[in-house]
């Protein structure tokens, strides 16, 4: 009996303790403010998070679409190329990068090697034609 008045009067003791910490004036707005302070904090980061994310996606985009635009140059360019009866029938590499075509290659002449590289600068989205194509030696 007596141990069960000891655990009554320990468990009424803590009761007391507990509630007396909730009538001390303001715990209760100063755990709502850090609650807020926390939420407004993750928030923050969230967005700041949030903003990197679109950042990277937004660039990513951008550089697909980029890509895209330089395959598409490229296949115009190619088939400029084989639509031109003097260089059907060369070996001519095109490669676009930034709207910057480079022709490599072999050319038969300077004739023909000045047409390739005109007929890639017609095409619309080539920003510049860089011609490495070279000269063969005719037979």
């Amino acid at each position: 009996m007596r141990h069960r008045n000891i655990v009554l009067i320990a468990i009424s003791l803590l009761c007391t303790f507990g509630l007396s910490g909730c009538d001390k004036p303001g715990s209760a707005e100063q755990a709502g403010k850090n609650i807020d302070e926390a939420a407004s904090e993750t928030g923050k980061k969230v967005d700041e998070t949030i903003d990197k994310y679109e950042s990277k996606v937004s660039e990513q985009g951008a550089e697909s679409a980029q890509v895209w635009a330089d395959t598409e140059v490229t296949t115009k360019v190619k088939a400029g190329l084989l639509g031109e009866p003097g260089l059907k029938s060369l070996q001519i590499s095109v490669d676009t990068v930034g709207g910057v075509v480079t022709l490599t290659g072999k050319a038969d002449s300077q004739a023909n090697s000045d047409k390739a590289g005109a007929i890639a600068l017609a095409i619309d989205g080539v920003e510049h034609v860089v011609n490495q194509l070279t000269l063969t030696a005719t037979q």
